[in-house]
């Protein structure tokens, strides 16, 4: 699996294909791709936070999609209409408000369909709090 999109170039694309979520002063932080891989870090701010102080499944689950839509890019290229079709979320801890770490590794990459699983964790801690497995749809190249 080489890598044909570098940090730096996903940074600009996801910008402008979607600059609420990796526009400059946004949460999202792409930080490493590889062959099949990618970190994304994420800062959870107190919008990011369900009652108890903890981060918000919802926004674990939209850090993991998205960090899986980069390691994806970063193998096939810019392709906007790569989908999320099957998603699934466990939930191992509670998160503290902060900074979150999403590494991602492709399980498989065919044709027209991608798997891959992710692990959330606080960027200082051992344990990861969140673990996802999904696949998306590649459109026709």
């Amino acid at each position: 699996m080489p890598v044909v999109m570098t940090v730096e170039e996903l940074r600009d694309y996801l910008a402008k294909e979607f600059p609420q979520a990796y526009g400059p002063s946004k949460p999202n932080k792409i930080v490493s791709v590889g062959p099949g891989t990618a970190v994304v870090h994420f800062t959870a701010g107190e919008r990011h936070l369900r009652p108890g102080g903890t981060v918000s499944g919802p926004t674990m689950m939209g850090l993991a999609d998205g960090a899986i839509y980069v390691a994806i890019l970063a193998v096939i290229g810019p392709v906007a209409l790569a989908v999320t079709t099957s998603f699934t979320c466990n939930f191992l801890s509670k998160p503290a408000p902060g900074d979150l770490a999403c590494e991602v590794k492709i399980l498989k990459l065919g044709k027209r369909l991608v798997v891959a699983e992710a692990s959330i964790r606080g960027v200082n801690d051992e344990e990861p709090c969140a673990h996802v497995v999904a696949t998306y749809s590649i459109p026709p190249r």
